[in-house]
């Protein structure tokens, strides 16, 4: 009988190795709804998607189904899909707005504060036996509206947002911020959403900054899918970054992104060829965002993940994306694509036309990412295939600890070309979690990897 392997046998990340049973053990997924989505910051919605009382936008936190909704003192909650009686979702619809949740099933009803306002024969039935203060729905403990998004966490000792983000903050908040430099300002003008055979991880590990698998895009980087999209300029955008510095970043609360570093003095790149009024449009943004941010201006933002599944473009296309787990091998995509809220007309439209051809399940891009992730889970199920581990040693040491790029200094473990330790920072703190450690554990506080050490000292 050959030797069954259990489910972190050939896990050794300062090695580089990880074992395929991390995507596809239904062990390892039951653990990781308990103590992943149930401690980490999730992200759930965004404000303009009910900006009204009475507004909602039905959600998801793991497998939870979840509530983001405006009350009508303009309150934002998040509460549990769920009735308090049995169960049965209080809420069915996608997006919408209200004054009360009521229960298909046995018809209790719900303001949207939460409150209990209606049960059948309350009187006949449960006068004085039931307080109903006490069966409210049940609302998520922390929210926070951090620029405009919303993020959850059902854990009631977790660190505040901008604690859990760290130095990766800088980086979400050029995907958030308005193009010119105003913080914030951002508007939500679609949702995609879609399922997919594949574990959530591997959605959540490429954009962490897996540049190494850009000959997947080979096919869609020989026409133009960008926002230029005329002959002669090729590839997925319009390459604004093709004059910067990369580089790859790993947070010690497991976050990882891609950015890039300008030089002095760089010069504005056009992004938007076949249209002069929104090239002057992003010119005049690029010239704005300058005279705000002085020399941080010169960091910009290309992908990241925030542990554990949100994932994010910042500049082409700009959005948000959630992967939402449904099994070990089967996840739901969100994604949600930003614009300036204040930005004309013409170039939301002109926008929300680049975003549809690039991502999302009808998105060339997003087609060859899917078919890696459903690959990837698939090759992970098999008897043989499950006694080898996958690979993680890419640029294995080579990182360094906040250095100088281009002038600038870079927070975080940085390399300067393509590399995994975001990947292996990633999933050490995966694996922190699924071993229930404390806060200081799974913000990696204690890890001497992002120790106050030498400037640009390897590490």
């Amino acid at each position: 009988m050959n030797k069954v392997f259990d489910a972190t046998s050939m896990t050794d990340l300062d090695e580089g190795v990880l074992d395929r049973g991390a995507f596809v053990s239904e062990e390892i997924y039951r653990q990781e709804l308990q103590t992943v989505f149930t401690r980490a910051w999730l992200f759930v919605g965004h404000e303009s998607q009910i900006p009204n009382p009475g507004d909602f936008f039905s959600s998801r936190m793991g497998e939870e189904s979840v509530i983001l909704v405006r009350d009508k003192a303009s309150v934002i909650h998040v509460f549990l899909n769920s009735c308090r009686h049995r169960g049965m979702k209080v809420c069915r619809y996608d997006q919408g707005n209200t004054s009360l949740f009521t229960c298909p099933y046995h018809a209790w009803t719900y303001a949207t504060d939460g409150k209990v306002r209606g049960i059948p024969q309350y009187k006949e039935l449960y006068d004085g036996v039931l307080d109903r203060e006490k069966w409210s729905l049940i609302e998520v403990p922390k929210m926070v509206n951090y620029k405009g998004t919303i993020w959850a966490s059902w854990d009631e000792n977790a660190p505040d947002f901008e604690t859990y983000l760290g130095e990766a903050k800088l980086h979400l908040d050029q995907a958030l911020d308005c193009r010119d430099g105003r913080p914030g300002g951002s508007e939500v003008i679609g949702v995609h959403k879609w399922v997919f055979p594949s574990n959530w991880k591997f959605a959540a590990e490429n954009f962490l900054g897996d540049s190494y698998h850009n000959p997947s895009h080979r096919s869609v980087d020989l026409i133009g899918i960008g926002p230029s999209a005329r002959q002669g300029i090729k590839g997925r955008r319009d390459n604004e970054l093709e004059m910067a510095k990369h580089v790859w970043i790993g947070f010690a609360a497991g976050h990882g992104v891609h950015s890039a570093v300008q030089a002095m003095g760089a010069e504005y790149v056009s992004q938007f060829a076949n249209d002069p009024e929104i090239e002057a449009y992003f010119r005049h943004c690029h010239e704005e965002r300058n005279q705000r941010l002085g020399d941080d201006a010169r960091l910009l933002p290309f992908t990241g993940t925030i542990f554990p599944n949100t994932s994010y473009h910042g500049r082409q296309p700009r959005n948000l994306c959630v992967w939402h787990p449904h099994s070990p091998t089967e996840t739901e995509g969100w994604r949600f694509f930003f614009v300036d809220a204040d930005a004309p007309t013409k170039v939301k439209d002109f926008l929300r036309r680049f975003y549809m051809r690039y991502s999302g399940p009808a998105g060339m891009t997003e087609q060859d990412d899917m078919e890696n992730w459903l690959y990837a889970t698939k090759a992970s199920t098999g008897t043989i295939a499950r006694r080898y581990a996958f690979n993680y040693q890419l640029a294995r040491d080579q990182a360094h600890l906040d250095p100088e790029v281009n002038g600038l200094t870079v927070r975080g473990r940085v390399n300067t070309k393509m590399t995994e330790h975001m990947a292996r920072g990633y999933y050490r703190r995966w694996k922190a979690y699924l071993d229930c450690a404390d806060w200081d554990e799974l913000l990696g506080r204690n890890d001497p990897r992002f120790a106050a050490t030498k400037k640009g000292s390897p590490q």
